[in-house]
This record gives structure tokens, sequence and C-alpha cells, in this order.
């Protein structure tokens, strides 16, 4: 059975910086597209950034270029996600996912097969 798990989200000042990380079992990365998606309240899921860890090719949403980082260690099989200079517009429950087949990068979240329960993300000004 797969399983993603997300830790690390809370509360931070705009400005300030948190770390998600995400731990899967039952599944290695690979080849395979890994990466972070977030949904604020009423709004749409929307991609934030995506990699393949075999070649560490990363992909960033214009919203969070140059401000968050995405890795992976292999050793640990997880992936995390490097907030920086974090801004109010910026919270959002965050998920991590990751893509059976695919091993392209994309930020459509229907080609991701396997999902976290998700981590809450809350920046206040």
């Amino acid at each position: 059975e797969v399983q993603l798990v997300e830790s690390g989200g809370g509360l931070v000042q705009a400005g300030g910086s948190l770390r998600l990380s995400c731990a899967a079992s039952g599944f290695t990365f690979d080849a395979r597209a890994i990466g972070w998606f977030r949904q604020a309240p009423g709004k749409a899921r929307e991609g934030v950034a995506c990699m393949r860890s075999s070649d560490s090719n990363t992909y960033y949403a214009d919203s969070v270029k140059g401000r968050f980082t995405i890795s992976s260690d292999d050793a640990k099989n997880t992936m995390y996600l490097q907030m920086n200079n974090l801004k109010p517009e910026d919270t959002a429950i965050y998920y991590c996912a990751a893509a059976h087949e695919i091993t392209h990068l994309t930020l459509l979240d229907f080609l991701y097969d396997y999902w976290g329960q998700g981590t809450q993300v809350t920046v206040s000004s």
C-alpha cells in the first residue's frame, strides 16, 4: 500500500520560512514525477512545484519561483518543500503527490496517483 505523509506545516509570520516533509512508503520515487500542491479556502487546488528525483530536474509555479525549493532524499524516501519569504497568500493546505507512471514534469494534479493527507500552512500579515 502506498502512503504519503506530510509534516512541517504551521503558523508563521509573513517573511518567515517553513520546511514541509513528505515521507513515502510502499513506493520509490525513481524517475517518477513527485510534487507539491496547495488549496486555499474557496479556491481550486493548484500546483506549486514538482521534480524527478532521478535527475533532480524541477519545475515551479510562477507564484513561488525564487521563494520555494523542492528536493528529495531517496535514501529516506522523503521529499521536501522549503518555503522562504512566505506571504499571506501562501496560506493553504499543502499536499504532496506522486505519479505512478508519468516521468515528465507537470503541475496537472489529475496526472498524479498518490496523495498525502495535507498539512496546513498559515501565514499571518
